[in-house]
């Protein structure tokens, strides 16, 4: 996942792994708190990244959740919540 955050964030190597690696797990237990059971699905590791890449583009510009970023999470709380996760 840190290689598709990087990827997403257009950052080349190492200086900010550790950084990136802690903001990926607060970005997982933001997304816990939200109700949400992560597992190792694709789907998951996606939203995951996503949640992180958005933490660390909002530090800048303050922006509040994008749509899809909110979207995305209450699809897989839906799903999650009717049995389908």
């Amino acid at each position: 996942m840190l290689q598709m955050l990087k990827i997403d964030l257009g950052i080349t190597g190492t200086a900010y792994d550790d950084r990136l690696l802690q903001i990926l797990t607060a970005a997982a237990q933001m997304i816990t708190r939200e109700g949400v059971t992560l597992t190792d699905s694709v789907e998951d590791q996606q939203l995951q990244v996503a949640y992180a890449a958005w933490l660390w583009r909002r530090r800048d510009s303050g922006q509040g959740m994008p749509r899809m970023l909110r979207w995305l999470l209450n699809n897989r709380l839906f799903s999650e919540k009717a049995g389908r996760a």
